[in-house]
């Protein structure tokens, strides 16, 4: 089975990069694709549609599609949101409120049935605040809770906003406790990927000016986004739309055996 995330940045900048997100989706071929910042459906215009165009990953749940009654917001923060998108038809199983509403996105699970067995698909988007880890501690006690309540095989996969020494990845990762509990998957990258991985960087020229705007900072390098696994083996993992830069992060895909 093979899983992509990426973070698409809604509908900013040059609007030909959608027909390059959508000829990579359509290259890469996933079996699973889990994206972050999706503009809602509005005016006619549905730009998760637009992404998969030509794809045979015709099961589709955006946030929206769950969630159509937004919470009382600011404008800036309804506009986009998570989504994911599968070649098997998937069934929402959860949906998960963010610990902050500075964006508000959601979590969103879903169940994938692949005949022998059945597999428990997360996707996240944590809040992107520098001094917001107590948030994303949150959100991933919570994954974990969801996880644990379903006992299945399992992919995570999304941006969560923090690298991997953050206390939210490494208590993913099985590396620390958090508020007395714990829990593991494996990190794709770790795994199969070669080098730092760095999925918002000064290196990307779509990321400069987003960096320059929200930390401050001439040269920064990051690795957010993330693909992990439980009860699965991961066979390959590689970074996606770095040349050319398809959004403001770097995609990731993995390659992953349930057998």
């Amino acid at each position: 089975m093979r899983i992509l995330t990426l973070n698409v940045q809604n509908d900013v900048g040059d609007p030909r990069r959608f027909a390059l997100i959508n000829a990579e989706i359509r290259r890469l071929a996933p079996d699973v694709v889990m994206l972050q910042e999706v503009c809602y459906p509005s005016g006619g215009h549905d730009q998760l549609s637009e992404l998969l165009d030509g794809t045979d990953l015709n099961h589709r749940t955006h946030q929206y599609d769950v969630l159509p009654d937004l919470p009382d917001l600011p404008e800036l923060f309804q506009h986009d949101g998570t989504a994911i998108a599968t070649r098997r038809p998937h069934r929402v199983t959860d949906v998960l409120e963010s610990p902050t509403t500075d964006p508000h996105w959601w979590t969103l699970a879903v169940s994938l049935d692949l005949g022998e067995r059945e597999v428990l698909a997360i996707t996240p988007t944590t809040p992107w605040r520098l001094d917001h880890e107590y948030a994303r501690e949150r959100q991933a006690l919570d994954i974990a809770t969801l996880h644990a309540r379903h006992d299945l095989p399992t992919i995570l996969a999304g941006d969560f906003n923090a690298t991997p020494d953050a206390a939210s990845i490494r208590f993913l990762s099985g590396l620390q406790s958090l508020d007395g509990r714990s829990t593991h998957f494996h990190d794709a990258w770790t795994i199969a990927g070669y080098g730092p991985g760095h999925t918002w960087t000064t290196d990307n020229p779509l990321a400069r000016e987003e960096i320059a705007k929200l930390i401050a900072q001439p040269i920064h390098h990051r690795r957010i986004d993330y693909i992990f696994v439980a009860s699965a083996t991961v066979t390959s993992a590689s970074l996606i739309g770095v040349d050319p830069p398809l959004s403001d992060h770097y995609g990731l895909t993995a390659d992953i055996d349930f057998s």
